[in-house]
């Protein structure tokens, strides 16, 4: 008994007249022209190219972000030079002084022989070396009769009144000031003389 051509498994005959599936993935109708729908406009893109864009973009901000490091790190340490600079200016002008205060003594001893005419021959050589040194090095001597009275720099000692003063002036040095640069070593020691007080007029 044979299987029958319309029922039952399929014969030779049936395979042979299957027919193919063809899908067109072509974007256009070939016939008609027109743009056909659910087929995308183009190839995925390139992961490669994606990749490059992105570290492209990357890099950027990142020369963005050290640029700025960089110049705020540059600031920094253009202000740590100047505050360094500073802070070493200070400890040379305060080691400076130290050792001037030290021989202020000294330079009274020289005022008070010269006074008396003792600073003579190689001696004198020896005293007017050590003033040109210490002025050398910063050393300025201030005080002088006549002057104003300025009590930030001036030590008053006396004081007294006149009538051919219209503010209170040192009258008499006493004790040459000596200073290095805006640094008061010692204050000058003066005589103050002072206006006199008006003398008020009795009522009528």
């Amino acid at each position: 008994m044979s299987d029958s051509p319309t029922g039952g498994a399929p014969g030779p005959d049936d395979e042979e007249h299957e027919v193919p599936v063809v899908r067109d993935k072509r974007r256009f109708d070939p016939e008609t022209g027109e743009r056909r729908a659910g087929v995308p406009d183009s190839a995925p893109a390139d992961p490669m190219a994606q990749a490059e864009a992105a570290v492209e973009g990357a890099s950027a901000d990142l020369v963005a972000e050290l640029t700025s490091d960089l110049q705020r790190v540059q600031a920094e340490f253009a202000n740590y030079r100047r505050r360094v600079e500073r802070d070493r200016q200070a400890v040379g002008e305060a080691a400076l002084a130290s050792v001037m205060v030290g021989l202020l003594p000294v330079l009274d001893d020289l005022d008070r022989a010269r006074a008396h005419g003792e600073v003579e021959g190689g001696f004198a050589l020896v005293a007017d070396g050590l003033d040109a040194t210490l002025t050398k090095l910063g050393l300025s001597r201030f005080g002088d009769a006549g002057e104003p009275f300025d009590p930030t720099v001036h030590e008053a000692l006396t004081h007294g009144h006149s009538a051919d003063v219209s503010e209170p002036v040192c009258a008499e040095i006493y004790q040459p000031g000596y200073r290095v640069g805006e640094r008061v070593l010692r204050p000058a020691r003066v005589a103050v003389l002072e206006p006199e007080a008006a003398t008020e007029q009795p009522p009528e």
